[in-house]
């Protein structure tokens, strides 16, 4: 049993989808979430950067003394994490490895899409951690720029035409490419998950990056006898507007994080 508290960080919002999920897994563990909404998104930003801002993110949260940091952000996890985790006893899950194998247990043609944001996709991450575990899969990636902002200014529901443009235009030469399944190598998307559904249709089979990272944290947690016995609580901190912060928290998690909500300042932020 370790009671101290489990770590998540993203650039902004969509590290909620792996608190979500790990609330519905682990309803006994404790929380503490870092949105560095201030300086979203990271996926346009320089390696040299994205490396800058995890350490002060990570040096944010080992304050807290977490057991464990959850990089709910793919950017991170393909940019930094092998740089950063090396300088860190904290142990840190990345949002890759996790979709990676949840994709080809799915796939029945063999053929993945990935998108994400352009560092992401740069990286290369995702073909090379497909590669590694299954020599006869196809990758088709696209990187979504615009997806991000999108979802940080709220213009994440059906029905939001400038919205349902944009993944159209991006998930078109995807789904054209005959893929049977989708990562969603970005844990903002899927809070567009009705759109890209709609649009990728039905033979898609959508993962979660979010979701089965945080799948996997419960496993590794149990595996590892570090689950708490008793607990539950959330603690919430952005580096930027905390009221728009807490009311699309809010409207996401279907919990009322409005008021709970700190702001907080990283390195020279």
């Amino acid at each position: 049993m370790d009671k101290r508290a489990i770590g998540v960080f993203d650039s902004g919002l969509g590290g909620l989808t792996s608190v979500k999920r790990l609330v519905e897994l682990l309803p006994d563990e404790d929380i503490i979430y870092l949105g560095d909404t201030g300086r979203v998104p990271y996926g346009s930003r320089s390696k040299e950067t994205i490396i800058k801002y995890t350490r002060e993110d990570v040096d944010f949260l080992i304050k807290y003394n977490v057991k464990a940091i959850v990089v709910a952000c793919n950017t991170v996890s393909a940019a930094a994490l092998d740089t950063v985790e090396k300088e860190y006893d904290v142990p840190m899950i990345g949002a890759v490895d996790a979709a990676v194998k949840r994709a080809l247990e799915v796939t029945k043609n063999g053929k993945i899409g990935v998108i994400g944001t352009a560092a992401t996709i740069n990286s290369g991450i995702y073909p090379r951690k497909i590669d590694e575990m299954s020599k006869n899969a196809q990758v088709f990636t696209k990187a979504c720029p615009l997806l991000v902002p999108l979802v940080e200014n709220g213009r994440i529901n059906r029905g939001d035409i400038v919205t349902e443009t944009v993944v159209r235009e991006y998930l078109e030469p995807v789904i054209e490419a005959g893929v049977d399944t989708l990562i969603l190598g970005c844990t903002h998307y899927p809070l567009l998950m009705d759109i890209i559904r709609d649009i990728a249709g039905d033979g898609v089979v959508l993962v979660n990056s979010g979701g089965v990272t945080a799948e996997y944290v419960a496993r590794w947690l149990e595996e590892n006898d570090m689950l708490n016995g008793s607990g539950g609580s959330i603690e919430y901190y952005v580096t930027d507007d905390t009221g728009s912060f807490g009311e699309m928290a809010s409207l996401f998690l279907q919990s009322d994080v409005r008021g709970i909500v700190e702001k907080v300042v990283l390195g020279n932020a």
